[in-house]
C-alpha cells in the first residue's frame, strides 16, 4: 500500500540519488537504507519507498513515520484490494478489465488502486441491487488523459528523449529498462506516449493504432 497516495521512489532512482551505480547502491548501502526505511509494496516485483522518508534517511536527518490507519486516498495492490473485497487478485484484474473498477495507477510498473474505490466496489458488488452493476469510472471524474497520466516514469521518458537526440527508441527503452526496472516494451510505450505529448497528440497510439498500455 502507498499511505494516502504520497511521492515514492525505487531503489534505481535511490541509487541514482546518492550518485553509485545501482548495483554499488545495493551491495553497499541497502542493508542499511532498508533498516530504516520501509518498503511499501512488499509483494510487487519494484521495491518502492516513501520520497519523504527517504530524502530524509539521505540528508542523515531521523525517518519520518508514515501516517497511520486507512484513508480513501491510499493506493491498494491487486492483493491488497483483493482482501478488501474477499476475492482473489486474479479477479481484481478481471473487474478492472470489465469495467467493475477502474484500470487504476500505474506507479513505477505496479498498477494499484484508490481504497476509496475498492470500498465503493465492496459496497455495490456487480450485480446486487439496483446500482451494484455499476462499472468503475461512473460519478469518479474525469477520464485519465492517457494510460500514462500521472505515471513518475512518464517525465523520465520525457527526459530521456530530450537527451537522447535521435538515439533508436528501442535502444532508450532498453537503457531505461536497465537504470529503472520494469521491461523495454513498457519503456517503448512510456517514450511514445511521451513523444505524442509533445506533438500536442492527446492519446499515444502503437503502430496498429490501438491505444497502448503497461
Amino acid at each position: 500500500m502507498i499511505p494516502r497516495n504520497r511521492p515514492v521512489i525505487n531503489e534505481a532512482d535511490i541509487a541514482r540519488r546518492a550518485g553509485v551505480p545501482l548495483a554499488t547502491w545495493r551491495r553497499r548501502d541497502a542493508p542499511d537504507f532498508r533498516s530504516h526505511v520501509p518498503g511499501l509494496l512488499p509483494d510487487s516485483r519494484s521495491l518502492l519507498y516513501d520520497l519523504a522518508q527517504t530524502e530524509a534517511y539521505l540528508a542523515g536527518k531521523p525517518v519520518p513515520s508514515l501516517p497511520a490507519g486507512e484513508h480513501p486516498d491510499d493506493l491498494l495492490t491487486d492483493k491488497e484490494a483483493a482482501a478488501e473485497l474477499g476475492i482473489n487478485p486474479g479477479t481484481v484484474r478481471a473487474y478492472a478489465a470489465q469495467g467493475h473498477l477502474s484500470g487504476g495507477t500505474t506507479v513505477y510498473g505496479t498498477r494499484l488502486w484508490p481504497r476509496r474505490e475498492v470500498n465503493e466496489r465492496r459496497d455495490n458488488p456487480p450485480g446486487r441491487g439496483k446500482g451494484g452493476g455499476r462499472r468503475a469510472g461512473e460519478h469518479q471524474g474525469p477520464r485519465k488523459a492517457h494510460p500514462y497520466d500521472g505515471d513518475p516514469r512518464l517525465q523520465t521518458a520525457t527526459d530521456a528523449l530530450a537527451a537522447a537526440a535521435s538515439a533508436p527508441k528501442s535502444r532508450i527503452a532498453a537503457e531505461l529498462a536497465a537504470q529503472h526496472e520494469g521491461t523495454p516494451r513498457t519503456w517503448e510505450r512510456l517514450l511514445t506516449t511521451a513523444a505524442a505529448l509533445q506533438d500536442n497528440i492527446p492519446h499515444a497510439q502503437s503502430n496498429d493504432g490501438h491505444e497502448t498500455q503497461a
